[in-house]
């Protein structure tokens, strides 16, 4: 237990002023505390105060000063407050449950002594203390008080148990007593323990009791009193001695209060010990004088000696649940947990003080479920319904469903249990696999029934097919049903006795539970409900809505069409709607309330309320079944007048009349005997006849004496052998005469046969002849006859001719024979049939005719299909073919034979080929083909051959007696009728028997029989083999028979085409398994390859990592040329392949002509020398230069190298040296003047750049010269002007001094003029050096002398006046001096980008930038690209940001790089997460904004470096937002959630970085899980970049958010060992505090701050604030896809107006602009 100081609630005063008394209100809603003014004061929960009232002393004389208050207790309800008084009474007053409602006394109790101490443990009972030693009991209902026992020492404290069952008091001379209001088992009373001194502080905790006083000590003493430990601090200087103690609700932990200082104990349930916790020390507190703990132990209050009152918050520690919930841990078995939205709480308690492991909030919030070592605790929060039950351990695999609100269903480890809330038992277990709430159904007295207490039914599936329904309350199976389909919905109905069910195949079945009986009720059947509160049954059907009234008649339906779906029912306020929906509309189809009223009021047991229904309603088949039901519910209750109505509706007027009558008779024993007419035998037997019970009927009767009663009864009936039997047994008088009755009833309703049989068992038998035969019964009639000794004649022949009208010849016959006629006799038999007697009777009589009646006797037999008896009698008779028929008729085979044999007649032979036919069928075939060829049916036996195929036989037979042309016919023939039989190898070995498989391969592949085809060919055309599976296999293929495909494609060696068939249909599993199984390496890679693409994104990666090739992947996509996917590949798992594929893209594209895409290809692969090889090799050498000046200076010379080449082979020699001495390779310049023979030229540059070769160089000259001989006149002019260009002036003397030319005066005065001029501007005499030169008109000596004088007025002068060409070259000539004598201020107004370039070299930047400023937008942007290069080098970053912020931000491609690294430069600056660094994020924020903004209106809109920026500005945004939201108090959570977001992208911020500081927010946010995961992980990467590995982090915490797995570790660490130590230690602390390691998770179950949900992939919008996924109640900006969490919003934007944040307020000014300006409340 922690005590943790939350406020002052009563300031303490200079003196002393005792706050005698606290006490919390048992609902938590108040504090009343006792001043030392004897005033109460009421505080509510949050420690405001409300109210107070003053006490009043015993009486009014003695004054206010008169006596102090001691102690006060709530009363269990918190609506009065018992206050004890020294002045020897107590005062109940009435405060009431509102704040502000009057203060009255409303018991009094008046003591002989003062009261010290009481408590209120139970209604109407206060126990209190008083000086004499009593121990008292007041009771608030009687106003009387009694003492509990009585000690000799004043009574000093008083402390309950925690069950409030029991109470110890303690007394000033050390001891304490023990007193329970009910016997506990083991636990005595009386006098417990003896304390060393008096025990003022008294703890009684849930398993020890707690004692301290003036001695330093505290101590613990078990059940018996015996010490069990002792807490010594005597020793101690500061501590004083102990006040006051309290225990917490709990019983788990106890306070005791001395000087400055609360002291806490923990108990120890595993070491069953007290464990002291932390001190609370208050410097200045003085004596703590009273404590009180709030009845859900998450508040003490200590008051004191000053009259401070102190709020101190408890607990053990504190949980955030998915951001909803707070658990407060107040004990090891209690949690409070608060709602954040709502801020309401519940205590969450073990009743058995069992240890609450981790809370879990469910069932849309509504739902708390916790663990103990032991139980399991379910608490509803609406209904407040709690449960807590027996449950061992199961390693927390439980799932729990919450879909009925009065159970909670348990699955684990294939068993449903089931919790009724407010039960602490369990209320059932089954074992079952299938646990879907469409599965499951539970009733728990959901509807009252009669005579129905405990009604809990349990419906689910034993396995697919069967169900189970169990009674809950009684423990014992109700029933079993076996389907013969798999059902997928199932539910009870509220009473428990019906189950709808329905199956796979949509049919709706019904279950009656207590018959047993299961009926199918509805076909096609989408949606089934029962209606809330009611047996009616709402369904679908197609377009059907059908509804059943009245279930028990499952016929009775009731059917509207409808057009859409039904998709919910509702029933609210007496009304119940159908909800379809029809297209995008919904429809309400309202049901019959009065129909469904009926079935409640009829299982409620009130038949008249449901007759009363029923009669408002019209005739229908609905109504009439309702009538039926409630007709036979209202007599099987004995309800005989509800039942009358039933049948008058029905219109069943004989049943009416019947119970109208009954009604009658009961109506009038009730009234004449007071009492219960339907207990009248009368109507007993009524109802018995009604029910057709007429035995029951008869007994009611008899046993009332009342035969005359029950023999009427039968007469009315007409049942008269029931009357005689009754009157026979009761020896009635009218016997006889009712017999006659009945005999004369018989004859005159023409009961002749029943009189006749009357008349034959009195022994009439004449007269019952005659009645038999008035009747029409001869039969009987002749029987009666033939059974007397003598027939009169005239009786016989009349009963005859009575027998040969009804058809009864045989019988005829014998009553003929009896009376002598033979010849009438014999004609009726043979009439008859009875040609046995007719024989007999002709053998007698008339022999002549035996035989004809023999032959007769045989058709007659056959026509009666008694074929063997038939066959002696034609022989006898002599009909030897009729014989032979019906012996082949009767399968008397041989004899049949046997009879053939013996005729000679030839129109016998068909009859041997019907016995071949069953010779044939018998497979004799030896004995059927001599009797096929008897009766010359040769063709039949090569038939038969061949349908037993006996081929060899058959076609032997066939060749004696056809030709082959006509064997082959017939064997095709019969061969294409086995076919069309489905007799396919026997047609084959038809056809080939006649050497046509041919026909047999055509018969298999028409028959789709492609296994014999194969075999076929196989045996018949090898060289086909393999063309024929191919052909197969595209004909499979094109059907979609894709496996049948792929195996004959693999037979015919076309594993690609196989590969290729499953590509096509998109079965990339099946491609890669047929590569792998058949093709190589190659060809799975190839596969792996093409399906990864289909796949593209994440998949295609993961795809590829599963099979290792996922560079062979990229590789692929290279060589075909398919960047796009490469780059996908790259940037999700291979970025250290990207420059590859950039470079490899950029060769392509170079390849193509695409030069600049080719460029900026090379660029982002980091191979800017590509770019320049290439713009080199196609000579563009503009855009060569601007690429190496941006990217690779290196390559600027071989630029000018490659150009200097070309102006060489195009004789531009100028430009070529300008290239190559910028490109400051003289040497080249040398060697090309050598080799174009420019000596001079070749002088001039060696011996301005290379003057130590000079020398060499004209040594070579000289050899060069002396091999081409003895030079002219000219030769030497033109060496000798070379050397003077190339300012070789001794040399060109030399030159002009060897010209020897006397024909020619001038050149010779020209020479000398040369020799002379140099020495004169050698002298410093440029003037009269340059009026020689212009005497003798050489302009160009005469310019070059001024310059060399730098008189540059003059010589522009002259080159102006004299040769305007040279002025350019004066011009030229003037800039090369002020740039060789660094004079850039006058260079500027020459050369302007020279300037530039030597301001950039001599890093005056500002000069710089202030004149390419005058210029234009992109020469400036080239210098400040130049200088932010260097600032970056030089490590300040900060000053390029400021520098592109004050100068703008152009999307110029080659500046990219620049901005990138700029971005990684002030990411990595350390000690940039406080508000100070605020600016610099915002800066750099503004500058990326500017930068995407400028991009999105450039060519490079919507490329990847596009999409870089963008995430650098909302990686810069969060940094900003972060810095303020860190300089306001109210915003650390959204300074946590934003610390939180930036760990998504760690793939440019560093690792350790983002982790330690979104570990550090979070702590300080108090979200202790994050921060130790975020922490720990940190560690973790410090490790690995000592290490300089990756390879065994472990990212398991991270799994199923969208935080990367793949970044790139650091290289060094952002903070020192101290801060990593203490970080450390942090991370110990908290593994102490048994942390664990769990993301938070939210409403989707995933984490919490991930975008991406890990359930459906689904990625959510972020949270322009704070970065957190938007899930529900969000801002919506005008920007599309900008959107922000409302919460977080508001508190950002009430923060920013209550602190005046300009930060804050900069930030919404920022996202206003980002995001197309604020939302519309705004």
């Amino acid at each position: 237990m922690q005590l943790k100081h939350l406020q002052t609630l009563l300031t303490p005063q200079e003196g002393a002023a005792k706050v005698t008394c606290m006490a919390w209100a048992p609902n938590n809603s108040r504090l009343a505390v006792c001043t030392v003014d004897r005033v109460v004061l009421l505080y509510d929960e949050q420690g405001e105060r409300r109210d107070k009232f003053s006490t009043k002393p015993v009486d009014s004389k003695y004054g206010k000063q008169s006596y102090v208050v001691n102690d006060m207790a709530f009363s269990p309800d918190s609506t009065k407050i018992a206050i004890g008084q020294s002045d020897n009474i107590i005062f109940v007053y009435r405060i009431g449950e509102d704040w502000g409602d009057k203060k009255a006394i409303c018991h009094k109790f008046v003591q002989t002594s003062a009261v010290t101490c009481l408590l209120w443990p139970a209604e109407h009972v206060i126990v209190y203390g008083l000086t004499d030693g009593k121990v008292r009991l007041a009771n608030t209902q009687t106003n009387k008080s009694s003492t509990l026992y009585r000690t000799e020492s004043c009574v000093i404290s008083l402390a309950p148990n925690v069950t409030g069952n029991g109470f110890l008091s303690g007394h000033a001379n050390g001891t304490v007593a023990r007193f329970f209001f009910d016997k506990v088992p083991g636990e005595s009373q009386g006098e417990l323990l003896k304390h060393p001194c008096p025990p003022y502080a008294l703890a009684w905790g849930a398993n020890s009791i707690m004692v301290g006083g003036c001695d330093k000590k505290v101590v613990a003493y078990d059940r018996e009193g015996h010490i069990l430990q002792t807490f010594d601090y005597s020793r101690d200087q500061s501590e004083k001695e102990f006040t006051v103690a309290a225990t917490s609700p709990s019983g788990q932990s106890a306070v005791f209060g001395s000087y400055d200082r609360v002291r806490v104990f923990n108990w120890d349930p595993r070491r069953s010990v007290w464990a002291e916790g932390n001190p609370k020390e208050i410097r200045n507190m003085y004596t703590v004088t009273s404590l009180a703990w709030k009845k859900d132990g998450s508040r003490l209050c200590a008051g004191t000696l000053c009259g401070g009152v102190e709020l101190l918050d408890c607990c053990l520690r504190r949980a955030n649940y998915k951001n909803k919930f707070e658990l407060t841990y107040v004990g090891l078995s209690q949690v409070i947990v608060r709602n954040l939205s709502t801020g309401t709480q519940v205590v969450l308690k073990s009743e058995y003080g069992y240890e609450i492991g981790d809370v879990k909030i469910m069932g849309k919030d509504r739902y708390f479920v916790a663990h103990t070592s032991d139980t399991l605790l379910l608490r509803d929060l609406q209904t407040s319904n709690s449960s807590e039950v027996p449950w061992p351990s199961s390693g927390g695999n439980e799932k729990f469903f919450f879909e009925n609100e009065t159970v909670c269903m348990i699955f684990n480890a294939g068993e449903l249990s089931l919790v009724e809330y407010n039960n602490n038992d369990i209320l059932g277990s089954v074992r079952t696999e299938f646990m879907n709430p469409h599965l499951i159904s539970v009733r728990i007295n959901e509807r009252k029934q009669k005579g129905v207490q405990d009604n809990k039914k349990l419906a689910y599936l034993i396995d697919l097919k069967t169900i189970a329904i169990v009674d809950l309350a009684g423990g014992y199976n109700l029933g079993t049903i076996s389907h013969d389909s798999k059902i997928d919905w199932l539910e009870l109905n509220e009473t428990g006795r019906k189950l709808l069910f329905r199956d796979k195949k949509l049919q709706l079945h019904l279950y009656d539970i207590e018959s047993g009986h299961k009926a199918t009720v509805l076909s096609f059947c989408p949606y089934v409900q029962w209606v809330p509160g009611s047996d009616v049954v709402v369904a679908q059907n197609r377009g059907n809505l059908c509804i059943w009234y009245n279930i028990d008649s499952p016929k009775s339906i009731t059917m509207f069409p409808i057009k859409g779906d039904i998709v919910d029912l509702e029933r609210v306020e007496g009304k119940t709607d159908v909800i379809v929906m029809e297209g995008v509309n919904t429809v309400s189809y309202t049901l019959d309330e009065g129909l469904i009223e009926f079935d409640t009021a009829v299982d409620d047991g009130d038949y008249d309320r449901a007759r009363a229904f029923l009669e408002t309603l019209e005739v229908s088949p609905e109504s009439e079944a309702m009538w039926r039901k409630l007709s036979r519910l209202a007599l099987n209750a004995r309800q005989l007048h509800i039942a009358e109505r039933c049948f008058a509706a029905l219109g069943d007027v004989s049943t009416l009349r019947f119970l109208h009558q009954t009604n009658q008779i009961a109506d009038k024993v009730s009234s004449e005997m007071d009492g219960d007419g339907t207990l009248f035998y009368q109507v007993q037997a009524n109802m018995a006849m009604l029910d057709k019970d007429f035995e029951l009927a008869e007994g009611h009767y008899t046993e009332q004496n009342a035969v005359d009663e029950a023999i009427e009864m039968y007469q009315e009936l007409h049942m008269w052998d029931d009357c005689i039997a009754v009157a026979k047994a009761k020896g009635h008088p009218e016997l006889e005469t009712l017999r006659g009755n009945y005999y004369q009833w018989l004859t005159e309703t023409g009961q002749d046969e029943k009189a006749g049989e009357l008349k034959e068992s009195q022994g009439d038998v004449q007269g019952a002849i005659n009645l038999y035969m008035k009747a029409g019964l001869p039969a009987k009639a002749a029987r009666l006859a033939l059974s007397q000794p003598e027939v009169s004649n005239d009786t016989g022949s009349r009963i005859a001719a009575g027998l040969i009208r009804g058809e009864f010849h045989e019988r005829a016959g014998d009553m003929f024979e009896r009376i002598g006629n033979n010849q009438r006799a014999l004609e009726c038999y043979c009439k008859g049939g009875a040609f046995r007697k007719a024989v007999e009777l002709a053998r007698l009589a008339f022999p002549a005719k035996v035989v004809k009646l023999e032959e007769d006797w045989g058709d007659c037999l056959v026509q009666q299909k008694q074929m063997d008896a038939a066959i002696n009698h034609f022989i006898e008779a002599g009909c030897s073919l009729k014989a032979i028929e019906a012996a082949i008729t009767a399968r008397q085979w041989k004899k049949a034979l046997y009879i053939l044999e013996q005729q000679e007649d030839a129109a016998v032979g068909k009859y041997y080929v019907k016995i071949a036919q069953y010779y044939a069928s018998v497979q004799e075939y030896e004995v059927a083909e001599q009797l096929f060829v008897k009766g010359g049916q040769i063709k039949e036996a090569v038939e038969m051959f061949t349908t037993a195929g006996r081929w060899e036989e058959a076609h032997k037979l066939a060749v004696t007696c056809m030709t082959e042309e006509e064997v082959v016919a017939q064997y095709v023939s019969r061969a294409q009728e086995l076919e069309g039989d489905g007799k396919f190898k026997e047609a084959e070995r038809l056809f080939t028997t006649v050497n046509q498989p041919d026909l047999a391969i055509t018969m298999y592949k028409k028959n789709r029989m492609f296994d014999d085809v194969i075999r076929m060919v196989a045996k018949h055309h090898p060289d086909l083999l393999s063309e024929t599976h191919l052909l197969l296999a595209k004909e499979f293929e094109a059907e979609s028979w894709f496996s049948e495909a792929e195996h004959h494609f693999i037979e015919g060696q076309d594993m690609k085409a196989a590969v290729n068939m499953y590509r096509v249909n998109d079965m990339w599993e099946e491609a890669y398994r047929v590569a792998k199984s058949h093709g190589g390496g190659g060809l799975q890679k190839q596969v792996a390859y093409l399906w990864a693409r289909s796949l593209g994104g994440e998949a295609a990666v993961k795809l590829l990592n599963k099979f290792g090739l996922l560079e062979n992947g990229i590789e692929t996509a290279l060589n075909n040329f398919s960047f796009d996917f490469a780059f996908d590949l790259a940037r999700l798992a291979c970025k250290e392949k990207i420059p590859e594929i950039h470079l490899k893209h950029g060769m392509y594209l170079e390849d193509e002509g695409k030069f600049p895409e080719a460029e900026n290809e090379f660029i982002k692969g980091g191979k800017p020398k590509e770019a320049v090889s290439m713009y080199v090799h196609n000579k563009d050498w503009a855009s060569a230069q601007r690429v190496a000046e941006g990217f690779d200076p290196e390559s600027v010379s071989e630029i000018l190298v490659g150009q200097a080449k070309c102006c060489f082979e195009q004789k531009d020699f100028q430009k070529a040296e300008g290239f190559l001495l910028r490109a400051q390779r003289p040497e080249l310049v040398v060697n090309y003047y050598k080799e174009a023979d420019m000596w001079s030229d070749a002088m001039r540059i060696c011996k301005e750049y290379l003057p130590f070769k000079l020398s060499a160089l004209q040594e070579e000259y000289e050899r060069e010269s002396s091999k081409k001989g003895v030079r002219g006149v000219d030769s030497l002019l033109e060496q000798a002007r070379e050397w003077e260009q190339s300012g070789e002036h001794s040399r060109a003397v030399e030159c002009y001094l060897k010209v020897k030319d006397d024909s020619n005066t001038e050149l010779m005065v020209k020479c000398w003029l040369k020799v002379v001029g140099p020495r004169l501007a050698h002298l410093g005499n440029y003037k009269a050096a340059a009026e020689l030169y212009l005497n003798m008109d050489l302009i160009k000596e005469a310019i070059d002398v001024f310059i060399e004088g730098e008189e540059w007025n003059k010589a522009k002068r002259i080159a102006k006046e004299l040769k305007p060409r040279y002025e350019e070259y004066v011009d030229q000539k003037y800039k090369e001096h002020l740039k060789n004598h660094g004079k850039v201020d006058s260079l500027v107004h020459v050369d302007p980008m020279a300037a530039l370039d030597l301001y950039a070299k001599q890093g005056q930047w500002e000069k710089c930038l202030s004149t390419a400023s005058k210029q234009n937008f992109k020469i400036l942007h080239k210098y400040v690209a130049l200088y932010a290069t260097d600032l970056i080098k030089e490590g300040d970053a900060p000053a390029a940001l400021q520098l592109y912020l004050q100068h703008g931000v152009p999307p110029n491609p080659q500046n990219f790089n620049i901005y990138n690294r700029l971005f990684l430069d002030l990411i990595n600056l350390p000690d940039t997460d406080r508000p100070e660094s605020y600016r610099m994020w915002a800066d750099l924020r503004n500058f990326l904004l500017q930068l995407s903004e400028n991009v999105s209106k450039s060519a490079k809109a919507n490329s990847p470096a596009h999409e870089d920026f963008s995430q650098m500005l909302l990686i810069a945004h969060y940094y900003a937002a972060r810095a303020a939201a860190r300089g306001v108090e109210q915003l650390v959570s959204v300074a946590a959630k934003l610390s939180t977001s930036l760990l998504r992208h760690t793939e440019l911020i560093p690792a350790d970085k983002a982790f330690y500081e979104a570990g550090l927010f979070c702590k300080a946010a108090g979200w202790e899980t994050m921060s130790f995961i975020f922490l720990n992980h940190f560690m973790d990467l410090c490790d690995a970049i000592e290490e300089g590995t990756v390879d065994d982090l472990n990212y398991s915490d991270f799994r199923d958010t969208d935080i990367p797995v793949e970044v790139p570790v650091p290289t060094k660490l952002c903070i020192n060992e101290a801060q990593r130590e203490e970080i450390r230690n942090l991370l110990l602390s908290a593994c102490m505090d048994h942390t664990k390691q769990l993301l938070p998770r939210d409403e989707r179950n995933s984490y919490v701050a991930s975008l991406v949900d890990a359930n459906t992939g689904q990625r959510s919008l972020p949270c322009v604030l704070t970065g957190y996924p938007v899930l529900s109640n969000g801002i919506n900006f005008a920007s599309v896809g900008k959107t922000a969490n409302k919460d977080d919003w508001d508190k950002f934007e009430m923060a920013t107006k209550t602190t005046h944040s300009p930060e804050c307020q900069d930030v919404i000014k920022f996202i206003g602009r980002w995001c197309g300006g604020l939302p519309s409340s705004h």
